[in-house]
């Protein structure tokens, strides 16, 4: 597999890709049981969740496919970006086209949520950012196994032990709320992801703090790659570069475009804002670039 490589600014969604296609992937609902969130050692309360799933064209149980998690922001759900089975939103389109024309890796993407026991957990702030600072253990204690058992992927079995194993084939993203909950799985899953694409959206401007969850989870600098992603014009710019700027100054993150010479690379769209368009180039950029 090709080391990972970026291009020296973000590169725009091309329009055609909006419109749908033939030779087009298909949305599952996919359901599987976890517990709630602030509870959830104690194991007391089950919840029965939905999650969006992307399967690309020709998809083949006898082929191994890497795994995109792409969580909502604020305010969201897990039909925010690719829709639903029978109302698919144009960022499905924009996945079958680049897979078609062999931009994009074929790949599964996963849409959860990190909503509790209300749809409308997202609308809270405060309360989403525990929920995002929680989710790791629905993630990879619930969720991941789910989705090695249902689909062909590259964890030989659900257990814990082989997705771990398959690490390499996982990515972790989100944009605003969604970004923070990308930051805490870093924080807590360095085990289970190699990548993590954070969109405006920062927990801490304290680089020495971010170099600690690493060491924390017994990783070195060469067994991660975070694309990170914003606009001049986004408000959350601002915090989210000071993060990024105190993280390059810690030995631990070394900035460069490719993983063959660093771990963290920064993208800025000049006029960007805090809106679905650039959140869907951002993910685009990142995603055309993963296991070419």
């Amino acid at each position: 597999m090709k080391k990972l490589t970026f291009p020296n600014e973000l590169i725009h969604i091309p329009q055609k890709y909006e419109h749908p296609i033939n030779e087009a992937g298909k949305l599952i609902d996919f359901y599987y049981d976890t517990y709630e969130s602030f509870s959830y050692n104690e194991k007391k309360q089950k919840l029965h969740k939905h999650a969006v799933v992307y399967l690309p064209a020709n998809y083949n149980k006898n082929q191994k496919y890497n795994v995109f998690y792409l969580m909502h922001g604020g305010w969201s759900n897990e039909n925010t970006y690719l829709g639903r089975p029978g109302q698919e939103s144009e960022f499905k389109n924009v996945l079958d086209n680049a897979i078609a024309e062999g931009i994009m890796t074929p790949m599964i993407v996963v849409c959860p949520t990190y909503n509790n026991l209300s749809p409308q957990d997202s609308s809270d702030y405060n309360l989403a950012v525990r929920l995002a600072n929680n989710y790791h253990n629905e993630l990879t204690n619930d969720l991941m196994p789910a989705i090695a058992k249902e689909f062909s992927t590259f964890a030989k079995s659900d257990n814990q032990t082989d997705i771990k194993l398959a690490r390499d084939h996982h990515a972790f993203c989100g944009f605003s709320m969604g970004a923070v909950t990308t930051w805490f799985t870093f924080q807590y899953a360095l085990d289970y992801f190699r990548y993590f694409m954070p969109s405006s959206g920062a927990i801490t401007d304290n680089g020495e703090l971010m170099a600690q969850m690493v060491i924390n989870q017994n990783k070195k600098w060469n067994d991660f790659f975070i694309f990170a992603a914003s606009g001049t014009k986004d408000f959350a710019y601002p915090s989210f570069t000071r993060q990024i700027q105190a993280m390059e100054n810690q030995p631990m993150f070394r900035y460069a475009n490719n993983e063959e010479d660093g771990n963290l690379y920064y993208l800025v769209a000049p006029g960007g804002v805090h809106g679905r368009k650039n959140a869907l180039e951002d993910f685009y950029n990142g995603m055309i670039q993963l296991w070419k």
